[in-house]
């Protein structure tokens, strides 16, 4: 008769949780370095909130005309339009778009845009 096995061997089971102790100490510092960096704002008096922006504002109309101040801008004269008038507008730039104009000319005014040093875009519904 063979002799029952009455013990269970738990060595190899105690270096394992050994060895995954060890990788998490070492492993644990350095999560605390990572990190987002986060710019905490100012508290900001009332009176330098209430700043008039300077915004222009461009309409693409129905018929895929584009109006500046109700005056019509040329799509070919666009980028000289934006680069003339850039200093004036430092906010950025409003397109408001019709429902019914056209995809491309909305896109032929923001690359004109963008192409001239307007940096901030925005598109409205108009």
């Amino acid at each position: 008769m063979k002799d029952s096995f009455n013990e269970i061997n738990i060595t190899p089971l105690t270096d394992i949780f050994l060895v995954l102790l060890i990788i998490m100490m070492v492993i644990a510092p350095m999560l605390d370095q990572q990190g987002l960096n986060l710019a905490v704002p100012e508290v900001v008096k009332q009176e330098q909130i209430q700043k008039d922006p300077k915004i222009m504002n461009v309409v693409v109309t129905e018929n895929n005309k584009i109006l500046w101040n109700g005056e019509a801008l040329e799509s070919e004269n666009l980028e000289q339009f934006f680069s003339e008038h850039n200093k004036d507008y430092p906010d950025g730039l409003l397109i408001q778009a019709d429902d019914d104009s056209e995809h491309g000319i909305i896109v032929r005014v923001m690359d004109s845009a963008r192409n001239s040093g307007i940096t901030s875009i925005s598109l409205s519904r108009g």
